[in-house]
């Protein structure tokens, strides 16, 4: 059971964003070579990392589902890599409060676990898949995986997960194939997200590179005969759009749209106990010493207080991207 504070307030910042949305990242490691995030492959450091334990997983989702969160996405690295995702997954869904629990795979494990995932209470998935011709995918991955992750999304939609597939947008791999793309995956029952190419601070030539708007695709769908869906509660950045002639959706994330921050309602939780305030913030708050003290009260009033450096906004425009290395040491 979560702590019972009694009547406890929901965390909230100076400019009144109220925060109901955790990422928890759960593992650095991952096993692609995405080129806008880890083009060398994961690095060991030298000093091996110490990943949050299962105690202090609980320790946390206790805490935040006390108060107020209500959705909790595992993220990495690759969180799939992690032998007790299982259980940490189950110890996200059974936590009071907690009526949401997904996860950011590159659907690598996908196909083998999804039912297993299931049944320990994921109920939504996003997908990386970043093209739908293999010859691409694996260029931008660095893998030869295309046909695994595909077989990862059929399990995932027949084994009844609400599926996402995110595609993180880029000049010369998918820009251009925008309505085939559109074509194929028509009849399909999930949402495809284009993520705009954010700048990190190991990846500054490839985003000068292959960054494009998405604004450029948001004209496209207008034009297309594509409406905006109202935002449900506690979702995501994403802007909907469907089409009566689609089953498919289409998701937009445009992290340089004016106001973007406006409605921030998520917080990040690294995988080695830092708590960010934005994916393009500071250098994270340490959350070790507070979780050591097995106190939740300790642990509550720490994040509270980190909560009062939370700037109105991100940077990204004035090409400053924080102390964000790349997205793996964040959770995305």
């Amino acid at each position: 059971m979560p702590p019972d504070f009694g009547k406890v307030s929901m965390f909230t910042d100076h400019f009144n964003r109220r925060f109901s949305y955790l990422r928890l990242s759960v593992t650095d490691v991952c096993n692609f070579k995405c080129r806008y995030c880890l083009p060398n492959g994961y690095q060991r450091p030298q000093t091996r990392p110490q990943f949050l334990s299962l105690f202090e997983i609980k320790q946390l989702v206790d805490v935040f589902a006390s108060a107020g969160t209500t959705k909790i996405r595992l993220t990495g690295g690759e969180p799939t890599l992690r032998k007790d995702i299982d259980t940490i997954i189950e110890l996200c869904a059974r936590t009071p409060g907690v009526e949401t629990v997904a996860m950011t795979t590159n659907g690598f494990r996908l196909a083998q676990n999804a039912r297993n995932w299931k049944c320990a209470g994921l109920s939504r998935v996003n997908i990386s898949i970043d093209s739908f011709d293999e010859q691409l995918f694996n260029q931008v991955t660095g893998t030869h995986s295309f046909h695994k992750v595909l077989d990862g999304i059929d399990t995932a939609i027949v084994c009844g997960l609400d599926v996402k597939l995110n595609t993180v947008l880029m000049r010369s791999f998918n820009f251009n194939d925008f309505l085939q793309t559109l074509e194929r995956l028509k009849d399909w029952p999930v949402e495809l997200r284009y993520i705009e190419l954010m700048e990190t601070l190991e990846q500054r030539v490839l985003f000068e590179k292959e960054h494009v708007s998405g604004q450029e695709l948001k004209t496209l769908l207008v034009q297309r005969g594509w409406t905006l869906l109202e935002k449900v509660q506690n979702a995501g950045p994403a802007e909907v759009f469907v089409h009566p002639d689609y089953r498919i959706k289409i998701g937009l994330i445009l992290p340089y749209e004016q106001n973007f921050c406006d409605s921030c309602n998520r917080l990040r939780i690294s995988a080695v106990g830092k708590l960010h305030l934005c994916l393009f913030g500071e250098d994270g708050f340490d959350l070790r010493s507070a979780l050591a003290c097995e106190d939740p009260v300790i642990l509550r009033d720490t994040i509270f207080e980190a909560l009062s450096h939370k700037r109105p906004k991100h940077y990204l425009h004035q090409h400053n991207p924080g102390q964000t290395i790349h997205l793996a040491s964040v959770g995305g």
